[in-house]
């Protein structure tokens, strides 16, 4: 594979999408070996709820389960979440292009990122992707949520259950919103195609980004409704 990348940066010359270097032997596409190799998984105590960092590293020294002012105020639906890495250059960079410009080829450097930062997650039955309306997916022709899920359902060895979470509403993506307008964007905005499926079962939802946590919490509270069990989140990037 080297070699293959090596002859086709020859023919059409790339640079890394962070730094600009021209790219030769990198093992990412898209973005160079220096530029890759400053990626750094979100460290430090953090809430045991939503996953907001703390600015302390002794804030949970005393009170493990001490939440987050947000998860104080309006606890989210969801039970837990853990975001492996900031939503930071290069990583930012990458996840654009992977996510609003059909570069798939990032999903395995993505998810050789993301194993080894994996934390110690709790027991789950089935794992599900962050579905997308019908009409996004058909002008993306892709989720990247279900590229990420379906690589960490094989690791992970826990099933993967799909069209069952649905985005029965079309929403503007959160990025392009205020952080006011990202809690609102997505209210009712999923539904449960088939309750029986997820009725009792402790399930894991992967995303890409965690920003507001407005995605997670709307899943979560569709499939708690329904009947689920647990609802834990795990996303590759989060915006700090």
């Amino acid at each position: 594979m080297p070699l293959f990348r090596k002859f086709l940066h020859l023919i059409f010359p790339a640079a890394c999408a962070h730094c600009d270097t021209p790219l030769w032997d990198d093992p990412v596409p898209f973005v160079c070996r220096t530029c890759w190799d400053t990626l750094v998984p979100i460290a430090g105590p953090c809430c045991p709820h939503c996953g907001d960092p703390f600015a302390s590293q002794v804030a949970l020294q005393h009170s493990p389960t001490h939440e987050c002012g947000t998860c104080r105020i309006k606890p989210p639906a969801f039970t837990q979440t853990w975001s492996l890495f900031p939503y930071q250059s290069p990583l930012k960079e990458a996840i654009i292009l992977f996510k609003y410009r059909g570069k798939r080829s990032l999903t395995k450097p993505f998810l050789q990122a993301m194993i080894p930062a994996l934390p110690l997650l709790p027991t789950c039955d089935v794992l599900i992707p962050v579905p997308l309306h019908r009409d996004r997916l058909r002008e993306r022709e892709y989720n990247q949520s279900l590229l990420l899920a379906h690589g960490l359902s094989k690791h992970l060895n826990i099933p993967l259950l799909l069209s069952c979470l649905l985005r029965s509403r079309a929403t503007v993506p959160q990025t392009s919103l205020s952080k006011k307008e990202r809690f609102t964007n997505l209210r009712k905005a999923f539904t449960i195609d088939n309750v029986s499926r997820i009725q009792g079962q402790r399930i894991l939802l992967i995303d890409d980004v965690f920003t507001t946590g407005t995605t997670l919490h709307e899943c979560a509270k569709a499939l708690r409704k329904a009947g689920s069990g647990s609802v834990y989140g795990l996303t590759l990037a989060r915006m700090l």
